[in-house]
């Protein structure tokens, strides 16, 4: 079993940066992925990006490319999203999730409860 706990969301305006976090627990050394999705109000959950156990390879939904940045410390147990140039269509809640597979659908096993992202313009 593995737990996972977003955190850093918060308000911020457009073209300012946040950085979340996700600790993870539990069997998350077992993971080969984790990634970040989100969701905006009324629409589907959405794929941001994803980390390789190692850190070694990453990939992102276009939206994102050169503004967001996916790290990973092991020895913390924690994935990082860093977010700059913030744009209010990237307000969403964003959550943390973990697999066996380095996948953009969302065939992830563990997930976390989600933190709230607020762009204003």
């Amino acid at each position: 079993q593995v737990q996972l706990v977003e955190s850093g969301g918060g308000l911020v305006q457009a073209g300012g940066s946040l950085r979340l976090s996700c600790a993870a627990s539990g069997r998350a050394s077992s993971m080969n992925a984790m990634a970040w999705f989100r969701q905006a109000p009324g629409k589907e959950r959405e794929f941001v990006g994803t980390i390789s156990r190692t850190g070694a390879f990453t990939h992102y939904t276009d939206s994102v490319k050169g503004r967001f940045t996916i790290s990973r410390d092991n020895a913390k147990n924690t994935v990082y999203l860093q977010m700059n140039s913030l744009k209010p269509e990237d307000t969403a809640v964003y959550y943390c999730a973990a697999g066996w597979l380095f996948t953009q659908t969302d065939e992830y096993a563990y997930w976390g409860q989600g933190t709230q992202v607020t762009v204003s313009s």
